[in-house]
């Protein structure tokens, strides 16, 4: 189960991402105010804490991504 998350990750992360996928080309300036991407920091999360408590620090990750967050760096513990 964790390999087909982590593999659905990826292919968001190369045909729908507004910074890293093929939409990314609409748009000349980075969406995402964190790095590494929400995504890439769930794909982290998930292969090194398995799917529940990664998964679970993703989820908190993408509640706390809004336009009126302060962003940065912000990297996997």
């Amino acid at each position: 189960m964790k390999r087909i998350i982590l593999k659905m990750i990826r292919w968001y992360q190369k045909y729908l991402s507004l910074d890293t996928g093929f939409l990314s080309y609409i748009y000349s300036e980075r969406i995402c105010r964190f790095h590494p991407t929400c995504s890439e920091y769930t794909y982290q999360a998930i292969s090194k804490y398995g799917l529940f408590r990664g998964g679970w620090l993703g989820i908190k990750r993408i509640v706390h991504c809004h336009p009126w967050a302060k962003g940065g760096n912000d990297p996997l513990k």
